[in-house]
């Protein structure tokens, strides 16, 4: 199981830049890069919640399940 983020994708939709989600979230401009790409392993449900407020949309709009089989067959594209 992989979740993946797609926090780029929604903030690109948006006119916030990382550092004014940042502030708004309560988080470091770090922090935020972190969660934008991936290398957190967990994220605080105060923070999504945040995230979600500021961006206007759903959990579901940042994050996505991929299965293990997705994943494999991508990798071996690259």
């Amino acid at each position: 199981m992989t979740i993946q983020v797609k926090l780029d994708r929604v903030m690109r939709t948006s006119s916030l830049n990382g550092n004014d989600l940042a502030a708004r979230v309560g988080i470091t401009s770090v922090n935020l890069s972190r969660i934008r790409t991936g290398k957190t392993r967990a994220i605080r449900f105060s923070t999504l919640d945040a995230l979600c407020e500021s961006l206007g949309c759903q959990p579901g709009d940042l994050l996505m399940h991929v299965s293990n089989d997705v994943s494999a067959s991508e990798d071996d594209e690259q």
